[in-house]
């Protein structure tokens, strides 16, 4: 992936016209079917401040069938080519969502958004890729992948795969190194809660951390204490709290906190990188905190809804309003929120995902009587790009180019698909977002994208409107209108040993160094 990256680079700069038109044209099948009206393939943003994650500047874009061509003030065109206008407004890498279930089975229902209504939904918000999460089929990591190949099929953007690891043995070993030599993918999630369905002890948490680090794959973990988890949901049910308070009470922050510094100071004995996916609490962010001062590699992600909400809506009187806030780790009281603003804004957690997970009222209505019985999850892929801008930089708390990093630049750098994703360079891929900043946007479920018949964030208002999405070359939202055909989307192989990976083997070497040769001892005399 490296070698065709900087290959790209050396053909836009040193390659005729002639031959760039010729070697693009040859790529376009794989964007549209068959009778597909194929937009126009060259594309100019005009005067707009193009942002990327180290910098920004006044300049014209220009793109030659889905790919920056040019980033330079003043370029000058022919007329066969599309001028879009981006005077006063902010020209940006596309969202890369690093966390969504899209048409994820939980065996009594299904997520309602697939792999086309969530990735349209995406592009109505700024996404312009996400990571998805394959689940094992029947224990096999390769029919899930087989089965996320299928459900992939009707795509309309660009996607990845993280792969979830939910027993160990040396079938599973195999088929890891199999995922990432062969499939594309870069990491592999654990989860540490949901007991007897997904979770996984210590003793299989160590085995699956030292198979990462010998595949240059990243460690993921859902951090909660699913022992006690499962403890605290019996004990509600016992107390006759059985509604969707009873969800938050079961799992308090201390338990995220716990686990997250459990799988820490494991990944720590291994040496290998954890990436901890939706932080949702103080605990936990402070537990990521201490392991970064101390200079371990360990990633923080924040989700929206950890950003944006409380856990006050689960006390809602209506049980429809207080159930679609459900998700675990649960949305924690006030006070959580404006921490974990503030860890993101210092550079202690990296990056926002959502953990879009949509059910509707009536897959959520199956746990009126018994809150476990309910799925977990929000919405968010479409929503996210608003709110990180509005909370994050209506507010001061981040720059612009900050802006970028925590929404685009730092994904693709992770899972290593960086400079390719993640920035309007030259050579990058068309992924490109128009942002007006004096443009204002509102949220509600009677005009978002997704299927899902609620939305968390109903009558959200906020600065910082995406009025332009260009995915791959082509323009998807224009006018508040989505164009998109399933289909068009392509899967992303993300290949090993990302940035993250830089230097391990020295800190082995110095470690083994260290050690002191073994105490010669007299046999004991018999």
């Amino acid at each position: 992936m490296q070698f065709s990256i900087t290959s790209q680079f050396l053909h836009i700069f040193s390659l005729t016209i002639f031959i760039i038109i010729t070697s693009s044209l040859s790529q376009s099948s794989q964007f549209c079917d068959a009778g597909t009206e194929i937009p126009s393939s060259k594309l100019l943003i005009k005067g707009g401040t193009v942002v990327n994650a180290q910098h920004h500047q006044i300049a014209d874009v220009y793109v030659e069938d889905g790919i920056i061509v040019a980033v330079n003030p003043n370029i000058m065109v022919g007329d066969d080519v599309t001028v879009i206008d981006a005077t006063g407004k902010y020209v940006m890498p596309g969202g890369i969502d690093p966390h969504t279930h899209l048409d994820m089975d939980v065996g009594f229902t299904a997520t309602v958004d697939d792999f086309f209504s969530g990735q349209a939904a995406a592009l109505a918000g700024g996404t312009t890729m996400h990571i998805d999460f394959v689940i094992p089929l029947n224990g096999s990591l390769t029919a899930g992948f087989e089965d996320y190949e299928k459900k992939a099929k009707k795509s309309c953007m660009d996607y990845g795969f993280h792969m979830v690891i939910t027993k160990w043995d040396e079938t599973v070993s195999r088929e890891m190194e199999l995922m990432v030599k062969e499939k594309g993918i870069n990491s592999f999630k654990f989860f540490m809660a949901y007991k007897g369905i997904l979770m996984i002890n210590d003793e299989l948490l160590l085995e699956g951390f030292k198979k990462c680090k010998s595949l240059g794959a990243v460690a993921m973990v859902h951090a909660e204490n699913g022992d006690a988890v499962y403890e605290g949901q019996r004990k509600m049910i016992e107390l006759g709290i059985t509604g969707p308070e009873g969800h938050a009470l079961s799992r308090p922050a201390v338990l995220e906190g716990e686990a997250t510094a459990r799988a820490i100071r494991l990944a720590d004995f291994v040496n290998t990188p954890l990436y901890v996916v939706h932080v949702m609490s103080i605990d936990a962010m402070e537990e990521i905190a201490k392991a970064r001062k101390a200079g371990q590699r360990v990633i923080g992600e924040p989700i929206a809804s950890g950003l944006a909400l409380d856990e006050s809506w689960l006390w809602h009187p209506d049980f429809e309003i207080a159930a679609k806030y459900v998700m675990s780790p649960p949305i924690r009281k006030r006070g959580h929120d404006k921490a974990l603003q503030a860890a993101l804004s210092t550079g202690v957690l990296q990056l926002v995902g959502t953990d879009h997970c949509a059910f509707n009222s009536t897959q959520k209505a199956r746990g009126i009587d018994d809150f476990r019985k309910m799925p977990n999850g929000v919405n968010g892929i479409e929503e996210r790009m608003h709110l990180v801008w509005d909370i994050m930089v209506e507010s001061g708390q981040i720059s612009v180019t900050d802006y970028v990093r925590i929404t685009s630049t730092e994904c693709a750098k992770i899972f290593n698909i960086y400079p390719r994703k993640g920035a309007v360079l030259p050579g990058s891929d068309a992924d490109i977002i128009i942002l007006n900043p004096n443009s204002s946007f509102e949220m509600s479920a009677k005009s978002h994208h997704s299927r899902l018949d609620t939305n968390v964030y109903e009558g959200r208002r906020g600065k910082g409107k995406i009025e332009v999405t260009i995915a791959g070359g082509r323009v998807v939202w224009e006018n508040n209108e989505l164009k998109v055909t399933p289909g068009t989307g392509r899967y992303i192989q993300m290949p090993p040993f990302s940035y993250l990976f830089d230097g391990l083997d020295k800190k082995d070497a110095i470690y083994l160094n260290s050690l002191q040769a073994p105490v010669k001892r007299a046999k004991a005399s018999t």
